[in-house]
């Protein structure tokens, strides 16, 4: 299968690779960035053997998260990562993620990451909903993407015990059809 690549204005969305460790590294081992995401802090050994597990895996396996990089296309430095995953039962249906650096952050790089993977899903694979589940207390990704035209579908309330404590979701999602009326509305 083709390698999955995006690009936006600023950035490029691409497969991981091991020049990217040192980056990659960098945000994945601060507290602060991890503190809402579904992994923990990560040693270089972690990030380096992730990226390995990563680079076998292709965009289209029902079922499965890849992990791309998304790198800076005038300083060719990671950024952040993003991750997209088929529904296991039906590939129309597309659950994401976002990480930007701490580093790299209050500079629109999440929104234009997250409109591109939208554009990407949409309008290319032609997906029909895509949903995105969110820690409660992540103020900047419950904005970003109501900002963007996500809608809050559901809340789950300590419906995961996650680094030590119960905790609670959102979860967002957008129609294609809706995703069409919010770009003729622009």
């Amino acid at each position: 299968m083709k390698k999955l690549n995006i690009q936006t204005t600023r950035l490029n969305i691409r497969p991981l690779e091991l020049t990217d460790l040192s980056d990659f590294h960098i945000y994945r081992s601060n507290p602060e960035v991890t503190k809402y995401q579904g992994f923990n802090v990560m040693t270089i050994e972690q990030a380096e053997e992730f990226i390995k597990d990563n680079s076998t895996k292709h965009f289209g396996k029902a079922g499965e998260w890849v992990q791309y990089g998304i790198e800076n296309n005038e300083t060719r430095q990671l950024v952040g990562d993003c991750a997209i995953k088929l529904d296991q039962y039906d590939t129309r249906i597309a659950e994401i993620g976002i990480t930007i650096s701490h580093l790299e952050q209050k500079k629109g790089f999440a929104k234009e990451i997250l409109l591109g993977i939208l554009t990407f899903l949409f309008n290319t694979v032609k997906i029909h909903r895509v949903v995105e589940i969110v820690d409660t207390e992540n103020i900047a990704s419950i904005n970003l993407l109501k900002s963007t035209g996500f809608r809050q579908e559901g809340h789950f309330i300590e419906n995961i015990f996650f680094k030590g404590k119960w905790g609670s979701e959102f979860q967002f999602a957008m129609l294609k059809r809706e995703w069409d009326s919010r770009k003729e509305s622009t």
